[in-house]
């Protein structure tokens, strides 16, 4: 995809049925095609769906996708969208179309989820684990052979599992290897032990090849913010290391892949790891940021403020707001259920419905039969399983029946909680039906 070529707008693969054992779908609801929701004209705010209901404006999602894909592109990085954050591949597809270098997973069982999705090149930004895990990975390689597939590799266990399981597989192509450094979670914590992993992969007969590094920045996140910057900065100067190392190894014909970057420091991970990269000119740079294209009012917000401060973002050459220039796309639609005191409001929404981990919701606006009223000063306090305590400004208008748009933080651990999100156009009317894959 080119800057001048046409981006495919949002789009559904494949058709399914849709009834009333789905959130947001109206009551009464039996067996509609979802090729046929835009015509319903369904509006969170109308009374006419079932609610709690979560609702990516899609506009946004669109802005965030090309926005972020022209920046990667012109720090002359690749992008591979983590997909564990929707699980929906009609989304994960929309990015690669639009021109992501592929997708990332977390385990097999979402490699499986997105080859069946035709998304063929795949990072999985894991362990797979010992025997049991090697034989799961090759026998979904053995049934999709077509697979441009990467795995990570933190322990010579690991890669002898690995080993072991294409060997008894003469059939399949070697496995791609992504040597894991790492800090606070998984990886090798020293260059030696580095080493020893792509010794092992080189002793594997060439039934693995080493493909590069991979590394999470994010994990090596401390409480002091001093130590965390100390931490990361360690942790990417080993990756780009290792990266050398790696690259001494295979000689300079051999492409290799350096992979890093979530949806938070991914400025850091260019200023560390793009001029050995960009020095290399057989190696490609590859983020895996997922939850930037969703954005949020809440922990992502904040963390672009802090990128802000520090002049982290540019486009066309020029330091630009990342914070202003993302937007969250995704909303929670809830119900007033009831006021049972002055300053104090029950919505018909819960720690079953929505992300709390990372902040709560957010109320952007209170609507009265499907119309807006002046912005309320509530917060929300307090989560129980279905229900949501907001706290009520004085002569704040809020009443029964009305419905509130909220904002979340964390999308992650929002999204995973619907079978279907529901795209809206500008004026909130549902568009698409995409449905997710969490199993």
């Amino acid at each position: 995809m080119t800057e001048n070529s046409p981006v495919p707008a949002l789009a559904i693969r494949e058709n399914f049925l849709l009834d009333d054992r789905i959130r947001g779908v109206p009551p009464g609801t039996f067996g509609l095609d979802s090729s046929l929701v835009a015509s319903q004209r369904w509006h969170p705010a109308d009374g006419r769906m079932s609610l709690p209901v979560l609702t990516l404006d899609e506009e946004a999602f669109i802005a965030n996708r090309d926005l972020f894909l022209r920046y990667a592109r012109e720090q002359g990085a690749m992008v591979a969208p983590h997909a564990k954050t929707p699980m929906a591949p009609d989304l994960a597809r929309s990015l690669v179309e639009a021109g992501a270098w592929g997708t990332t997973v977390a385990d097999i069982r979402q490699a499986a989820v997105m080859l069946r999705a035709g998304l063929t090149r795949l990072i999985v930004a894991n362990e797979v684990g010992g025997s049991g895990g090697a034989n799961r990975l090759a026998a979904l390689v053995g049934a999709w052979p077509g697979v441009e597939l990467f795995v990570f590799a933190d322990s010579v266990g690991a890669v002898n599992a690995l080993a072991e399981a294409w060997r008894a597989n003469a059939m399949l192509p070697p496995l791609r290897v992504l040597v894991e450094l790492g800090a606070g979670r998984a990886g090798a914590r020293t260059t030696g032990e580095a080493e020893a992993i792509a010794d092992a992969v080189d002793a594997a007969g060439g039934r693995l090849l080493i493909a590069g590094v991979a590394t999470y920045e994010g994990a090596a996140a401390q409480p002091d913010p001093g130590r965390t910057e100390e931490a990361i900065s360690a942790l990417l100067a080993m990756t780009a290391d290792m990266f050398l190392r790696l690259r001494a190894r295979a000689g300079g014909d051999v492409p290799l892949i350096v992979t890093a970057g979530g949806s938070v420091l991914f400025d850091k991970v260019v200023a560390a790891l793009s001029p050995a990269v960009s020095r290399d000119g057989n190696a490609t740079l590859v983020l895996r940021s997922g939850a930037i294209f969703f954005h949020d009012h809440g922990v992502y917000d904040r963390s672009l403020g802090a990128l802000d401060a520090r002049n982290g973002f540019a486009v066309g050459g020029v330091s630009v707001s990342a914070r202003n220039s993302f937007r969250p796309a995704l909303r929670l639609w809830a119900e007033v259920l009831s006021r049972p005191e002055p300053g104090l409001a029950i919505c018909g929404m819960g720690m079953r419905d929505v992300s709390f981990d990372q902040g709560f919701p957010m109320v952007l606006a209170v609507f009265r039969t499907g119309r807006p009223l002046p912005v309320a000063r509530a917060e929300v306090f307090k989560l129980n399983d279905q229900h949501a305590f907001l706290t009520i400004a004085p002569g704040d208008d809020i009443a029964v029946g009305d419905i509130i748009e909220f904002g979340i933080s964390h999308p992650c651990t929002c999204l995973d909680r619907y079978r279907v999100i529901f795209g809206v156009d500008a004026a909130g009317h549902v568009r698409h039906a995409f449905p997710t894959c969490f199993g």
